[in-house]
């Protein structure tokens, strides 16, 4: 009995071992990860409209989508991530399962029911040097203010962030066009525009969001008029991977997705490396009925 107990005390300790050196492994190739992608100068950016939370969404509630979506982002690991619709609660739920980030945003009104454009960003890589949340409308600094066509109170927020190892810094901003008013997204377009040339003016640009705009209407135009935004589709180094189109509905279909309203633009300057639309999903279910873009970037020196 001794002997067998030995036996079987060996073999547990040897796949304690082989376990321990898997995992050993595991870390090691992330953190040549990271130091590779720092000594290169890339980042990886991705936005993600996540849905807000609803308990009418029946099977694709947020209680079954947001361990999916944790997974996502901690698999892709962005250095920074712009994400759309997140109410208190998700935006808790996401603090508790991303470890490596943190984040900032202001919800566009107050209560439960708030929605941020958050701003979340790896805490080893990156330093947080300034922030800040503005309001389309008339009165852009008055907080819960809304203007024009507008159904509901829209806002864009910024992050100014720093490179710990390079030094290098750049300006991320990120939004939500409201999906009813033509007017209000036009407006909103210019108000962005204007925003990004006084704050960031002379840094390298990031801007994520779910624009609720199509490449033919004027808010999209507004944005890539004069040349400063460059659309990051267009000018990625290598061909674009996945599906263009963003707006999918919840249900993974061999019909085409819908339309693209996701976007990731840059300034002058920056490079975009990798382009791609992630189709990410469980049992035919997507995480959100939005797809979440991806990038990877290179900053100018």
């Amino acid at each position: 009995m001794i002997g067998l107990s030995r036996m079987i005390n060996k073999k547990m300790m040897k796949r304690f071992i082989k376990g321990i050196s898997l995992l050993s492994l595991i870390l090691i190739v992330f953190q040549l990860h990271t130091v590779f992608a720092q000594a290169t100068g890339q980042i990886r950016i991705m936005s993600y409209n996540i849905r807000y939370k609803n308990s009418i969404d029946s099977l694709n509630v947020w209680e079954y989508r947001r361990d999916h979506i944790a997974g996502l982002v901690l698999y892709h690991q962005p250095g920074v991530l712009g994400v759309q619709e997140a109410t208190p609660d998700q935006i808790a739920d996401l603090v508790n399962r991303l470890p490596l980030y943190k984040w900032y945003g202001v919800p566009r009104v107050s209560g439960k029911s708030g929605e941020f454009t958050a701003i979340f960003y790896r805490h080893d890589l990156y330093a947080l040097l300034d922030s800040g949340t503005f309001w389309f409308s008339e009165t852009p600094d008055v907080k819960e203010s809304k203007s024009w066509d507008a159904m509901y109170p829209r806002t864009a927020s910024w992050a100014k962030l720093k490179d710990k190892q390079s030094g290098a810094v750049f300006y991320f901003f990120n939004t939500h066009l409201d999906h009813r008013g033509e007017m209000a997204r036009r407006k909103s377009a210019a108000i962005l525009c204007r925003r990004i040339d006084s704050l960031a003016k002379g840094y390298p640009v990031v801007l994520t969001g779910d624009f609720n705009s199509t490449e033919n209407t004027a808010a999209y135009k507004r944005l890539t008029a004069d040349g400063t935004l460059k659309d990051a589709l267009y000018i990625t180094k290598t061909p674009h991977y996945g599906p263009v189109n963003t707006s999918s509905g919840f249900i993974v279909s061999s019909l085409p997705i819908r339309a693209r309203i996701d976007y990731i633009f840059v300034n002058k300057g920056v490079e975009v490396l990798q382009h791609a639309t992630l189709t990410d999903q469980t049992e035919g279910r997507y995480y959100s009925d939005h797809l979440p873009v991806i990038a990877v970037l290179k900053f100018p020196r």
